[in-house]
């Protein structure tokens, strides 16, 4: 399953009414930290397929969402589980330190 382009429009059903949990990579295509992340967080969308929903906000795109979740740097991943928000990652970090965040939560 690939990223979920995430939109004002399909946000609260995608993220906050999803069965599974969601991690969310807010972004945009002029920072290079998040170009870094990028490849990470798609490994982690094939490796947690059916366990896990991936999103992807570019805050230029949708910067309501940005505000709405008072993302002031990015990359911040967010992860929700059950419609709420219970972690928040800022910057880029390796793979070991999301699988961290992650496996107590799948």
């Amino acid at each position: 399953m690939a990223e979920i382009i995430l939109t004002e429009q399909n946000f609260d059903p995608e993220v906050l009414s999803s069965e599974l949990p969601v991690l969310v990579d807010f972004w945009a295509t002029w920072c290079g930290p998040c170009k870094m992340l990028a490849p990470v967080i798609e490994e982690l969308a094939e490796e947690y397929e059916g366990k896990l929903k991936v999103g992807k906000v570019d805050v230029d795109d949708v910067p309501s969402l940005a505000i709405r979740f008072g993302i002031e740097s990015i990359p911040t991943l967010l992860l929700f589980k059950n419609g709420q928000l219970i972690d928040t990652s800022i910057g880029y970090k390796k793979k070991e330190q999301l699988t961290a965040m992650l496996d107590p939560v799948i």
